[in-house]
């Protein structure tokens, strides 16, 4: 009895265990990620895939103290792996990459009631059996050492050992990282990401190559100047959380247009104007980050996270270095997305955070956008002889757009999506709410600029469902067709030019937007929004790992992966120059930093 009790407990007298857990999850988390996301890796990658699988788990097993264990901390593994995978893939078209490990603490923050539970729970036990299982006392826990160790050593000193071979024999797209996870499979993927994420670092540039690209940057485009003097007037920015026009959607019939009336006819003085955004679903700090700094977000991290160390002048510290008082207003928790920390960084001397606002309109856990703006309204010190920059985060819009009991159901329509109709109604009220503000502002405040844009486009489903019933995005960003690409990244803008009225932007990359800002004010300082002011020939929006470029007849030019045409050579050489005074003004010694007059 003791003898079986023994053989029960220690991991020696199982040898085959990691193959036979190896097997039985490959199996079932596959079936779960096909059945339930639609989520398949091609055939070709499953024995490499499945042998770098094996290899981790004898690994864990080498160093493992009990059988049960093991078993059990290598299923949370793979359930990251092999579920997690599909379930990112399936909202937002896209794998787990490394940086979203920076992104875990707000992920825990957003997250309620079950969904939280159960992600507390297995990080709780993932924690808890890495410490509780790992042992040393055996040859084999320190054979299962020397690999782990020797692994870990390549990942982050040598990690063009792990990349330059899958590169080569599997094949790699890095705009779309999709189609690697399906080519690659789950643990190759992981594994070459998390080396890539060392091999590719952003680090500070040399302070010559900082300074040799800004000239270059600056010698794109003629001076701008207005010839007239600074004017300081309030300033309103306002993202409206997943604000997007739902009559996109061609095939969809509605009840009833969810676009508010005076909505439609003020977005149809502007122009129509558009915002090209960086991102889609999600990530709503990197559409901040650029309308506050006036530089592209281009890789799949979140800005406000970790590459921001500076203090930089960004759009508020130059106008609060100009008499402004600047104030950002979020009704979220405070360090959601490092707000605190980032909005410090980019200038703002105020934060009225979720603890500042009276919860009095709450949609689930998002307070309405009525609510928000006559309370930012009663608090905002306008008209007092100091000019403001009023920055507004709405909350209400975010997936599963719920409405509270004073919010009921206006439209319905032919969609076989049930989210597309929950935010047709969400964005019901947040158009008519938002036009009730904008008339109550220019009451208030009637010389006042009013900035106004969608962050990112709504999630609609999985796998872009409520996009693909209207054939304006395809189920996989592989076969995104070129105005696909556009599509998948545009917003409504609005600018209003106070007693002037709304201005005519067109299509205006995100970044561009504190630039129109500094132009409508009349300020002529050099800033570092000059840097990212495009050739004059086109607009250029860079996305993660490509980028594309909007030619002024109309053209579109998607930029992947060599070989380039010439012009997608002549808009990289901008993007490579950016990137670099980027990091150089955002995490370096700020060599490119414009001197104050």
């Amino acid at each position: 009895m003791r003898h079986i009790k023994y053989l029960k407990a220690n991991f020696r007298h199982f040898p085959l265990l990691p193959i036979y857990s190896t097997s039985f999850l490959y199996l079932l988390y596959y079936a779960i990620s096909f059945l339930l996301f639609d989520v398949q890796i091609f055939l070709e990658a499953i024995p490499i895939d499945f042998l770098t699988q094996l290899i981790f788990a004898y690994i864990l097993y080498a160093l493992s103290r009990r059988a049960w264990s093991f078993t059990i901390l290598h299923a949370l593994i793979m359930g990251i792996l092999y579920i997690g995978n599909p379930i990112k893939i399936a909202f937002f078209g896209g794998p787990l990459m490394p940086d979203d490990i920076f992104s875990l603490r707000s992920l825990m923050l957003i997250l309620n009631g079950w969904q939280f539970i159960a992600l507390a729970i297995v990080l709780a036990a993932l924690v808890s059996l890495l410490f509780f299982n790992l042992t040393v006392r055996h040859w084999q826990n320190y054979v299962g050492g020397v690999f782990a160790s020797l692994l870990t050593l390549t990942t982050l000193y040598q990690p063009q050992l792990i990349v330059k071979p899958i590169d080569t024999y599997i094949g790699t797209m890095p705009w779309n990282q999709r189609s690697n996870y399906v080519w690659q499979g789950a643990t190759v993927h992981t594994l070459v990401e998390t080396a890539r994420f060392f091999l590719l670092a952003d680090t500070a540039p040399d302070i010559d190559d900082a300074k040799e690209a800004a000239e270059f940057l600056l010698n794109q485009h003629t001076k701008q100047n207005t010839f007239e003097d600074f004017t300081p007037r309030n300033v309103h920015l306002i993202l409206m959380e997943s604000f997007w026009d739902v009559n996109k959607l061609v095939k969809v019939k509605f009840n009833k247009n969810p676009l508010a009336d005076d909505f439609r006819k003020l977005w149809k003085s502007a122009g129509n104007s558009t915002s090209i955004v960086p991102v889609f679903a999600g990530m709503t700090a990197n559409s901040e980050f650029e309308a506050l700094c006036g530089f592209p977000v281009t890789k799949d991290t979140v800005k406000f996270e970790r590459q921001l160390i500076n203090d930089v002048p960004c759009l508020p510290r130059l106008l609060g270095d100009h008499g402004y008082k600047t104030i950002a207003s979020h009704p979220n928790t405070p360090v959601f997305w490092n707000r605190v920390n980032a909005y410090k960084r980019v200038g703002f001397e105020t934060y009225w955070s979720e603890n500042d606002f009276v919860l009095d309109d709450i949609n689930r856990e998002f307070l309405g956008d009525s609510s928000l703006y006559r309370q930012v309204l009663e608090k905002l010190p306008l008209n007092n002889g100091q000019p403001v920059l009023d920055y507004i985060v709405t909350y209400f819009g975010h997936w599963d757009y719920p409405l509270n009991e004073n919010r009921p159901t206006k439209i319905t329509s032919n969609t076989q999506v049930d989210e597309v109709n929950g935010y047709a109604n969400t964005i019901y009220y947040k158009s008519r709410e938002f036009m009730d503000f904008v008339k109550e502002l220019q009451k208030r405040d009637p010389d006042g600029i009013i900035v106004a844009f969608g962050d990112h486009l709504p999630f609609l489903g999985e796998n872009f469902a409520g996009y693909e019933e209207s054939n304006v995005l395809a189920n996989n960003r592989s076969e995104f067709s070129d105005t696909m690409f556009q599509f998948h990244v545009s917003t409504p803008l609005i600018v209003i030019d106070g007693k002037r009225g709304a201005v005519k932007t067109g299509r205006l990359p995100l970044y561009q937007v504190p630039k129109l800002i500094l132009n409508l004010l009349h300020f002529n300082e050099q800033t570092i929004m000059d840097y990212t002011i495009p050739p004059e020939d086109r607009q250029i929006r860079p996305l993660v790992n490509f980028h594309f470029d909007e030619f002024k007849d109309g053209r579109v030019n998607i930029c992947k992966e060599p070989p380039y045409s010439p012009e997608c050579q002549e808009s990289l050489k901008w993007v490579d120059a950016v990137k670099i005074v980027s990091n150089d003004l955002f995490i370096g010694k700020q060599a490119t930093r414009p001197q104050a007059n």
